[in-house]
């Protein structure tokens, strides 16, 4: 199954950076947000390969119909998917964007594949055996930076960076920020390039499970900053996060930072 969720994940990102060169036209959702071709090409691959790979699974993707809870909240097994996580760096054409797909089972991200579009690199990993980086026919196995030393590097969103991150760096004392944009950020720390992640405000789960279940494997963990407790996903009505912590080396001290 994981072959071939990595090759829908491919396949998605061969769509979206066919949009990416033809030119693209952007949309605004009710939320605000922005929505491009490649957002709608990529869903359409991603929902219809896994319906086909996994029929007994449902999907659950930010550009698909929303799912009533009192429908999902009966969901042992689910497959949670943003087709295009970070269109914002897509539109910005900086090559920050990736495709996102999670297998949660009992609320807990189980399976994670990331695809960079971009240049075709791939994170995947099972919660309870590994994360892997994919280059081509390479692939490499993922481990943290544990112990994280000084300075720290400190990943920021290019897109949601705000004053709480800026007055949490502050506090963290020797650091080294860098700015990325989407999932890659979970990617990173998991490759051990990155030593921590904080987001202030919201997220949808989508926007993390891939990432949390890819660094999870590495030996990393991403914590909600109110309950210091690894994220459950489909536990309630609502998709959004709450503010958390993305971590690789688990020892280090977030909660004196914030």
């Amino acid at each position: 199954m994981g072959e071939g969720v990595i090759a829908i994940a491919q396949a998605a990102g061969a769509a979206i950076m066919q949009v990416y060169a033809d030119g693209f036209s952007v949309q605004t959702k009710d939320d605000a947000s922005p929505l491009t071709q490649a957002d709608l090409a990529a869903n359409r691959i991603i929902v219809e390969g896994l319906a086909k790979l996994t029929p007994q699974i449902p999907v659950l993707s930010e550009e698909s119909a929303q799912v009533p809870w009192d429908e999902r909240r009966h969901w042992p097994r689910y497959w949670l998917v943003d087709p295009l996580d970070g269109t914002r760096e897509f539109i910005k054409r900086n090559g920050e964007f990736s495709v996102n797909i999670a297998l949660i089972d009992e609320g807990i991200a189980l399976f994670g594949v990331i695809q960079a579009p971009v240049d075709g690199r791939v994170w995947h990993g099972w919660r309870s055996d590994a994360a892997y980086r994919r280059e081509g026919s390479e692939q490499v196995r993922l481990q943290v930076r544990a112990p994280a030393t000084a300075p720290l590097r400190v990943a920021a969103s290019r897109s949601h960076r705000g004053e709480r991150t800026d007055a949490l760096l502050a506090r963290m004392g020797d650091v080294e920020v860098i700015a990325q944009g989407s999932s890659l950020k979970f990617c990173r720390i998991a490759d051990g390039a990155l030593d921590v992640y904080p987001r202030f405000g919201p997220t949808s789960e989508w926007d993390t499970a891939a990432g949390q279940c890819v660094l999870e494997a590495a030996g990393g963990q991403v914590l909600a900053a109110h309950s210091g407790k690894p994220f459950r996903y489909n536990q309630r009505d609502t998709l959004l996060n709450g503010d958390f912590m993305a971590l690789g080396d688990p020892a280090l001290p977030w909660r004196e930072w914030i």
